[in-house]
């Protein structure tokens, strides 16, 4: 499954970012699925355990993933800039991957791991072009409002005390809207979980991007 070092320029603040482009070995055009990383203060990178299951993950089901440095991390350029910043970084690379000859430009997933799930969340649910989220023991933003328009997947673990599985009530209006999956034992590091993640993620985005 060959991997592409790329460099993704955020035109709103003139910089340029760091990325790995994951494709699957064959020859024709696939889906593609960015990926949004943990909190870039606490060590959350592109490299992240989580961010690289679910890309081979998603690369063994025949799908493209564009895994990337938020700003200030690694080699891409500025600094942390509260989320909002972010989200800018998210949108040039979903603009980044549509423009890439191996991509099929109308089957576009995201997906977002913690601090990734704040920035994946409303980015992926505002632009038309990506057709499904994955949410991964999500930073849920204040002002989100779940909604019936697009297939979007949400993961917790039962041992998450870093963002908490929401109480009884909330999860059952959440999953009116969206596919909930709780998974037993798993903490918010996902450390030995990492199969089961990439698997039910795997699944639900070739399901929901035909691949």
């Amino acid at each position: 499954m060959p991997e592409k070092n790329v460099t993704i320029t955020v035109n709103a603040a003139n910089l340029n970012l760091e990325g790995c482009l994951e494709l699957p070995t064959v020859n024709h055009a696939v889906p593609g699925v960015v990926l949004c990383h943990p909190h870039p203060l606490y060590g959350g990178n592109m490299d992240n355990n989580v961010v690289v299951a679910v890309s081979r993950g998603l690369s063994e089901r025949g799908i493209a993933s564009l895994r990337f440095n938020f700003r200030g991390v690694g080699r891409s350029e500025g600094s942390f800039a509260e989320g909002v910043g972010e989200r800018d970084d998210a949108e040039a690379a979903l603009s980044f991957l549509l423009e890439c000859e191996e991509i099929a430009p109308e089957h576009i997933g995201m997906v977002g791991y913690s601090f990734g799930g704040l920035v994946a969340l409303p980015v992926g649910a505002d632009n038309s072009l990506v057709k499904a989220l994955a949410a991964i023991s999500p930073v849920i933003p204040a002002d989100f409002r779940w909604e019936k328009e697009k297939p979007q997947l949400i993961l917790w673990g039962t041992e998450d005390v870093m963002v908490p599985l929401p109480a009884a009530e909330q999860r059952e209006q959440m999953a009116r809207f969206v596919q909930l999956e709780v998974v037993n034992g798993a903490d918010h590091f996902w450390w030995g979980y990492e199969g089961q993640v990439s698997a039910l993620v795997g699944d639900f985005l070739k399901e929901q991007l035909g691949a």
